[in-house]
């Protein structure tokens, strides 16, 4: 394909948003993607996605497949290598100190009071080193590790107050904890959020975290009108689990520590990775039902008619 060997095609393929889409594609299950869902996990408008998509098939990148009223588009075979490495080596693999430097300012700012700067920088290095080495995540890796530092300090803090605020005036906290933290917990916490809002504190997190949460977890949120938002698969830290008041777990054995005190229930569901979208609607439903119930058990309710996310 001489074209992405050209100025042109390379300026093409590494546009930040079309290396995206092409790296949803490549991610995808059957290497193929939707329009549409494209747009809902950019968080773009579909026109702009289509006019990405059509640059990329008129350059010979994707390859555009009717099916019905549908039309999908996948990575042309000959451009596959080229988009391979692109796709690989395009982010770095390690913030730099001065990035990290950052985010432990803003952080000890945010938690003034709390905790000192050299905890929180510890945490920060400490939560960008497990998202790089065990959750193997490169794109967005500053961002991820304020969100995971802050989350796992967040947690720190929800540990020192226990024994300080009486049972019942804080919200509860919920960990659900699979393998990949990509799948199951991911669909688990976003429903939660979604009912209760406020009135329950979730977390997730994973005993061998994959980079990304799947594109058919996001697809099936997105029909009941559930958001997955910003999360991400997380590695396992012992602070998630000490703050959390009900520990649940889906398919990840004995990863989990046991603490006295808490609540531990496993759940037995399958890993919708690589499952079709048909089946993974079906966990989606039997999670959400043991959602609600959960709900009912922990006193707070699903908000009314309101909270449904059907």
């Amino acid at each position: 394909m001489d074209g992405i060997d050209s100025a042109r095609g390379i300026r093409v393929l590494t546009d930040p948003t079309r290396l995206r889409i092409l790296e949803l594609i490549r991610e995808s299950p059957d290497g193929r993607a939707l329009v549409g869902r494209l747009a809902t996990e950019l968080g773009l408008r579909q026109p702009t996605v289509s006019h990405h998509v059509k640059t990329l098939l008129d350059e010979g990148v994707l390859e555009r497949e009717p099916e019905g009223r549908q039309v999908w588009y996948s990575i042309a075979p000959d451009a596959a290598p080229r988009v391979d490495e692109l796709v690989t080596t395009d982010a770095a693999t390690t913030a730099s100190d001065e990035v990290l430097e950052r985010v432990a300012s803003d952080l000890a700012a945010r938690f003034a009071g709390v905790f000192s700067r050299e905890t929180v920088e510890r945490y920060v290095r400490e939560s960008h080193d497990l998202l790089a080495e065990r959750a193997h995540i490169t794109r967005h890796l500053p961002s991820l590790t304020s969100a995971f530092a802050a989350d796992r300090l967040a947690a720190l803090a929800a540990i020192a107050r226990q024994d300080a605020v009486p049972q019942g005036e804080e919200p509860p906290e919920v960990l659900f904890v699979c393998v990949q933290n990509a799948g199951r917990s991911q669909i688990a916490a976003a429903i939660l959020r979604q009912l209760a809002g406020d009135r329950v504190r979730v977390r997730t997190a994973g005993s061998e975290p994959a980079s990304a949460v799947k594109s058919t977890i996001v697809q099936a949120l997105d029909e009941i009108g559930v958001p997955i938002g910003g999360e991400f698969p997380k590695p396992l830290t012992d602070e998630v689990v000490r703050a959390s008041d009900v520990v649940i777990t889906m398919g990840c054995g004995d990863a989990c520590p046991i603490y006295p005190g808490r609540r531990y229930l496993d759940w037995e569901l399958d890993d919708p990775a690589g499952l079709p979208l048909a089946r993974v609607r079906e966990i989606r439903d039997d999670i959400e039902a043991r959602v609600r119930a959960l709900l009912g058990e922990l006193g707070v309710g699903a908000g009314g008619s309101d909270a449904n996310p059907r």
